[in-house]
């Protein structure tokens, strides 16, 4: 069994250790941070083995970098050597926002990169991974990977300059959400629902919608008017979701954050 090494494991990099170790075992994942306590919950709940970033950088098939694009180039000075050192050609995965694939490898001395962008949904099955390969990274170790992470969820492969566009929805759009689901609980409050009744509404209704629209492959648009009677309840509330911009902040949202994804990649 081949060994996965996870440099950084804040709340995507812990995710995806924690899916590593569904695939391959806690045994075989090596976990390094700084924080201690981080360590502690992956290795009581996981069984992962802690670790320096150099040691899992000698030791790991794929070596995941959880670290975000400012502190990058501190990672990649501390195990640059190492990497170099190895005779056999491990496989990084970079999760910084932006930075390209041939970026990342520049910093690591030629390092074969894989690229990605998980969401945290990742940490119940439900999440979304995007990535795009360097193409020396071979069809085997692709799929390697793939079976590696499968247990997040969805995994979608992309052209590199469709990354930050596609990470602006799904990598940042559970904030998003979270911020309508929010909104829904508060209505039912003020509508005079208890908050624990409304909170269960709102997001079964968000969990339920997906799935319909999923399951059934209808565009959400046909499944909106298909709620929405003549002169009923559902078409006056959405008439109000208009007027008052819902979908122009949703728009929004997406461009800012598309924009500032980009904007990290050129600081590097």
């Amino acid at each position: 069994m081949f060994k996965a090494g996870f440099i950084g494991c804040g709340n995507m990099g812990g995710t995806l250790a924690s899916v590593a170790a569904k695939s391959i075992g806690g045994s075989n994942v090596f976990i390094a941070d700084h924080h201690s306590e981080k360590l502690a919950q992956l290795k009581k709940a996981y069984g992962c083995t802690d670790c320096t970033a150099v040691e899992a950088a000698e030791k790991s098939r794929f070596l995941f970098l959880g670290v975000k694009p400012q502190v990058m180039t501190n990672a990649a000075d501390e195990i640059r050597e190492t990497l170099l050192a190895r005779k056999d050609s491990p496989v990084v995965v970079s999760m910084a926002a932006g930075m390209t694939v041939s970026a990342v490898s520049e910093l690591l001395g030629g390092a074969r990169v894989i690229r990605i962008m998980p969401n945290t949904p990742a940490a119940v099955g439900e999440g979304v991974i995007l990535y795009c390969c360097d193409p020396r990274v071979t069809e085997e170790e692709e799929s390697l990977f793939y079976d590696l992470l499968r247990p997040a969820g969805v995994l979608m492969k992309l052209p590199e300059e469709k990354i930050d566009a596609g990470s602006a929805i799904s990598g940042c759009g559970p904030a998003f959400v979270c911020l309508l689901i929010e909104a829904m609980i508060d209505a039912g409050v003020r509508a005079g629902l208890p908050r624990d009744k409304s909170r269960l509404l709102a997001l079964q209704t968000f969990v339920g919608t997906s799935k319909l629209a999923l399951q059934t492959g209808r565009d959400p648009a046909q499944l909106r008017a298909a709620v929405c009677s003549p002169a009923g309840s559902t078409i006056e509330g959405v008439v109000a979701l208009e007027e008052y911009g819902a979908r122009s902040a949703v728009l929004a949202a997406v461009d800012a954050a598309y924009q500032r994804t980009i904007e990290l990649g050129k600081a590097k």
